[in-house]
């Protein structure tokens, strides 16, 4: 009888310390980064480029050479505010977004001068099936990228908002522009820029693990976009979710990884959420 008491509590305890350690692998375990960009082809991409049709990639602007994804105009006699923008085929809500990009070589011939160095991730932007021939931006909330010149201080992850408006501080915020508090990058280097976006709640901008730039309730509403479709932008409403997009806008830059964590599953618990998204940075951080 003690020895079938004996293995009785032996397999019981054995059950026990396996559902325990299930459950702990289960509440460690991070979601797996997604890759946007398989690296060997644009496969889940869609171009919209400026004075051109949806699925139209003019002047094969957007390529893939190298494993990496390129940004070029070799094909374009003048830039002639032709702006081109990548989007992903699928909407996120809640994520976070890691891209690693670099600007490389000479600006093409016809941009303007604000767009040197010049190119951004969009967020929560409007399906590229809506957007017009003619339109310039995708209306979104922009995570700008802005290169340095060697010598000025010049930040990234900055805050553009074409046909957006955001609140920061409490204040809805309605000027075009905002920058971050980044250092400069300078030269080709490669950087890496984190975007949290959760849902029509926060926005974060990070860089090297710090948070650079962070605001509230993205909602359509501002200029800073022409040629749109009207019943798309409704002024005063929140953006809870939308699509990621990668810019043209005349300087050549390279992109080697675009990949995303969705977060969706954890927005009802902020508790985990926030463990998630801090054990996410801390472990990109050492990669």
């Amino acid at each position: 009888m003690k020895q079938i008491l004996s293995a009785l509590y032996l397999f019981t305890s054995t059950i026990f310390l396996a559902n325990c350690q299930s459950t702990r692998q289960e509440t460690n375990a991070l979601p797996q980064a997604i890759q946007l960009f398989n690296g060997k082809n644009m496969e889940g991409w869609i171009p919209k480029i400026r004075f051109h049709e949806v699925n139209d990639n003019f002047g094969n602007t957007f390529r893939v050479e190298d494993g990496l994804l390129k940004v070029r105009y070799d094909q374009y006699d003048s830039f002639d505010k032709t702006y081109g923008h990548l989007a992903y085929h699928k909407p996120f809500g809640y994520y976070l977004l890691r891209v690693e990009y670099r600007f490389v070589g000479d600006q093409a011939n016809g941009g303007e001068g604000w767009a040197w160095r010049n190119s951004g991730a969009m967020l929560h932007g409007q399906d590229p099936q809506t957007m017009l021939k003619d339109q310039d931006f995708p209306i979104s909330i922009e995570g700008q990228f802005l290169g340095g010149d060697g010598s000025a201080e010049r930040t990234t992850s900055n805050l553009c908002t074409p046909g957006t408006n955001v609140a920061i501080d409490g204040k809805l915020f309605t000027p075009h522009c905002k920058s971050s508090t980044s250092k400069t990058y300078h030269g080709d280097q490669w950087v890496t820029a984190d975007f949290l976006v959760l849902g029509d709640s926060v926005i974060k901008h990070i860089l090297d693990g710090e948070v650079v730039l962070e605001y509230n309730q993205p909602q359509y509403g501002g200029g800073n976009v022409s040629s749109y479709d009207t019943n798309v932008k409704k002024d005063g409403q929140l953006i809870s979710s939308g699509y990621i997009y990668l810019q043209s806008e005349s300087h050549p830059l390279d992109f080697r990884k675009v990949e995303l964590y969705d977060l969706e599953k954890y927005k009802a618990d902020t508790t985990k959420l926030n463990a998630i998204v801090t054990q996410l940075l801390k472990s990109n951080s050492k990669d």
